[in-house]
């Protein structure tokens, strides 16, 4: 990865890692909303006040979201009106986004590598499976620093 690529990705990670407990974190059946409010012993009717709505409307929000077909920014809204602050983030699968680059670069490498092989093999110019893996390893630390947008594909 170029210099600032990779300092962009070591930036991402430092800002991502503190997501990384909120991952063992299980949603609430009923969502958040629900959960939030009738643990503070709120009801609809009281919420609803906060944010200029009605029950009937809050019913609907904490429905959307259990269901996941709320907007962010109806969450901040509400967050607010409940004193608290919505957040959101990703996690990375891996680990971190530099293991994420890392294993697609391989990946991709390796596809580059075994289809020109097979090609070359096709004309008894094969290379063996040592020189394989290494060409797998270099090119795929030149797709990293040049932070190919094939790695997407």
């Amino acid at each position: 990865m170029r210099n600032k690529k990779k300092l962009l990705i070591e930036q991402l990670d430092k800002k991502l890692i503190h997501f990384k407990d909120a991952a063992t974190v299980l949603v609430p059946q009923k969502g958040w909303v629900n959960t939030i409010r009738t643990s503070l012993n709120m009801t609809r009717e009281q919420l609803g006040i906060k944010l200029d709505l009605t029950k009937g409307a809050i019913q609907k929000i904490e429905e959307r979201e259990a269901t996941g077909q709320i907007t962010i920014n109806k969450l901040k809204d509400v967050g607010n009106a409940l004193e608290m602050k919505f957040v959101y983030g990703f996690i990375p699968k891996d680990g971190t986004v530099e293991n994420l680059v890392s294993l697609k670069a391989e990946k991709l490498a390796r596809k580059i590598v075994l289809r020109t092989n097979q090609n070359m093999k096709l004309e008894n110019q094969g290379i063996g499976d040592e020189k394989i893996t290494e060409t797998i390893k270099e090119l795929a630390d030149e797709i990293k620093r040049e932070m190919r947008k094939s790695l997407w594909d």
